[in-house]
């Protein structure tokens, strides 16, 4: 992965080959830092691991949660404590445990009464699947992901099969509107300038209505860049594909209630600058699991907030302490001038001239 300041042009190179200390001609004992998987592919790939579990299992899809209540006292059971979820279909759940998987406005979390503390950062993220004119500088085999940081936000190309890859611009709402309401043409040309032009450029290029391809060609001559230090050129973007969403810092207060446990956005909610909100999730999911089979095994009640107090232990820290990292980081990029460019220049190229620390980042952000 490729990391550069977009004011300053410092520059941090994440590779395990410099941060082995070995010459990158030099075998390492790990080459790759990240995978890029669809979420199609993952979707598919539980919901085909799920058929082949216990014929027990209820799926019910696609269906719509109506609501959220605490159960009643029947003549053979007493659901008072028990969430009861009633889907759009009629059917009615009661649950001895609710995992709350349902994103940022969870309404598993707001049931529980969890407050979920935060920010929103004034920013929007434009995404879109693109269409490269080949598969990048490093091949096939060698897939390069790269992140520069403008004052508005972080821009990011990371690789998918072939001549794809996908595009995660931070910006301000205004610019990610007129982003996603551009020509594709002009869209296209608006992300290879994003990679090669001063903020400055980018800054007219935002306040111009139509036309950018042009004007992006022409500022390009006048532009010296080494084309082996970004992206591949975009050529398109897949119809369809470009949207933006709004971003936002949020942490629950807790992870669990009586019967009720968060996991991923439900319970924290990251800036994707350093795309570890699926990572987040999936640590999250792994851990729930160890504290379940731990009470089963003890015969505990795995609705409790006794059994379930484990997993709030384990993962609101480490959540936090992540959350609060990215959230620095964001807020450090944002400056386009004064002494904080220096100093944060610095910094980038210090940790990249140092190994074991890049390393050491390299190893947080893989979760190794």
């Amino acid at each position: 992965m490729q990391v550069w300041d977009g004011v300053s042009d410092s520059r941090i190179s994440f590779d395990w080959a410099s941060a082995s200390g070995l010459a990158p001609k030099q075998p390492v004992h790990q080459s790759t830092i990240a995978y890029m998987i669809e979420n199609l592919n993952l979707t598919t790939a539980l919901l085909s691991r799920l058929s082949e579990l216990d014929s027990k299992l209820f799926i019910s899809a696609p269906t719509r949660v109506s609501s959220i209540e605490l159960g009643q006292e029947t003549e053979t059971l007493d659901l008072r404590s028990w969430p009861t979820v009633t889907l759009d279909n009629g059917r009615q759940l009661a649950a001895r445990l609710l995992i709350g998987a349902d994103g940022a406005n969870s309404p598993v979390r707001t049931f529980a009464g969890i407050p979920s503390r935060g920010w929103d950062y004034g920013r929007h993220g434009v995404v879109a699947s693109l269409r490269l004119e080949g598969p990048g500088w490093g091949g096939e085999e060698h897939k390069i992901a790269y992140q520069r940081f403008l004052p508005t936000g972080p821009v990011a190309m990371l690789p998918l099969p072939g001549n794809m890859a996908t595009l995660v611009w931070s910006t301000v709402p205004e610019r990610a509107a007129r982003l996603k309401s551009l020509k594709e043409e002009d869209f296209v040309a608006m992300v290879n300038a994003a990679f090669r032009l001063s903020p400055v450029d980018l800054e007219y290029l935002h306040t111009i209505a139509e036309g950018q391809k042009e004007e992006v060609e022409w500022r390009e001559q006048h532009t010296p860049v080494d084309e082996q230090k970004i992206p591949m050129r975009a050529v398109g973007a897949q119809a369809g594909s470009v949207a933006n969403f709004p971003l936002k810092m949020r942490h629950a207060d807790t992870y669990t209630g009586e019967r009720v446990a968060l996991v991923g956005d439900a319970a924290h909610t990251v800036h994707p600058l350093a795309g570890q909100g699926l990572n987040q999730g999936q640590a999250d999911a792994a851990a729930l699991v160890r504290v379940i089979e731990t009470a089963v095994s003890q015969g505990s009640d795995i609705g409790s907030q006794l059994a379930l107090e484990a997993y709030t232990s384990e993962r609101w820290q480490a959540n936090n302490a992540l959350l609060g990292a990215v959230d620095k980081l964001h807020k450090l990029y944002s400056f386009g001038s004064g002494p904080i460019v220096p100093v944060r220049s610095w910094g980038l190229s210090a940790v990249n001239a140092i190994g074991p620390l890049k390393g050491w980042f390299m190893r947080q952000a893989a979760g190794t």
